[in-house]
């Protein structure tokens, strides 16, 4: 079988505060195609086609729900690993990966609303940016669309939650070590009112993002082969214990531990998380 090929490309600069990057996926061959993908708590935006086509078949989450989405949707944070089941025919995906709050900062979307899960073009006016990218005669020129339409959303001005924002900066710099209590501490806010904000801003509760994003880094450690063993990776990071690591590997990546360790080298990694086809 044909592999695929993973491209990760820079946001423009004038978009950096709200997007991630841009993952793009080319695949030349024939045969179905299934990706897995583990969470990393970031919703994004994606296009998928093939001539004209739709390419996705249907994406199957581990709790069993299924979506079978448009060629271009809105997808909120998940928490629960999915697998994505292509047609039997080449196909191109787009993935603009946005920051955690990118939702509401870009669409003015409670995105405690759209976790988990994902909606289509018109409900987030993109009908015509569907129509245009389906027509696009080559990937530079649907990156251009993409571009142009979130630029056109970030000069609407939209409010954001700088409180927010700022502990999500904290979360990323110290994952291995802090807890929902530091920020709440940090910000003199009650967990109630914390939770609130960040769950509209992000869509995750503040405990739940955590927990994923320190799965991300447990792979990334796993990877890296620094640690000989799931004790070091727990401490490492700041698990209670080893149990509470195996238990948010099995959770988020659907697999044990000890497969998961064997499968790790197959896991393509990005800036904003890991998955394997």
């Amino acid at each position: 079988m044909h592999s695929i090929h993973f491209a990760i490309l820079p946001p423009p600069a004038i978009l950096k505060n709200e997007v991630e990057c841009v993952r793009i996926a080319d695949y030349r061959g024939e045969e179905a195609v299934t990706i897995n993908v583990s969470p990393t708590g970031a919703p994004g935006m994606v296009f998928h086609h093939n001539k004209g086509h739709a390419a996705l078949e249907h994406i199957v989450t581990h709790s069993g729900r299924s979506f079978c989405p448009p060629p271009l949707f809105l997808s909120g944070p998940v928490i629960e690993p999915s697998v994505m089941t292509y047609k039997k025919t080449a196909f191109i995906t787009v993935h603009v990966i946005f920051k955690p709050s990118a939702l509401k900062n870009l669409f003015g979307i409670n995105a405690s609303h759209l976790a988990p899960g994902w909606i289509g073009p018109q409900e987030y006016g993109a009908l015509d940016l569907a129509s245009q990218l389906m027509e696009a005669r080559s990937g530079q020129e649907q990156m251009a669309l993409l571009t142009s339409f979130l630029v056109a959303l970030l000069k609407q001005e939209k409010p954001r939650d700088m409180l927010v924002e700022e502990s999500l900066h904290l979360i990323h710099a110290h994952i291995g070590s802090l807890h929902v209590k530091d920020l709440l501490n940090t910000f003199h806010l009650s967990e109630r009112q914390f939770e609130r904000r960040f769950t509209q801003a992000v869509g995750l509760t503040p405990q739940a993002y955590l927990r994923v994003k320190r799965f991300n880094a447990a792979i990334h450690l796993i990877k890296t082969r620094r640690f000989a063993r799931l004790t070091d990776v727990a401490a490492a990071l700041h698990f209670a214990d080893q149990s509470h690591l195996i238990h948010d590997m099995k959770a988020f990546s659907g697999m044990t531990p000890t497969r998961l360790a064997k499968q790790v080298d197959d896991f393509y990694h990005e800036q904003a998380g890991y998955a394997f086809a």
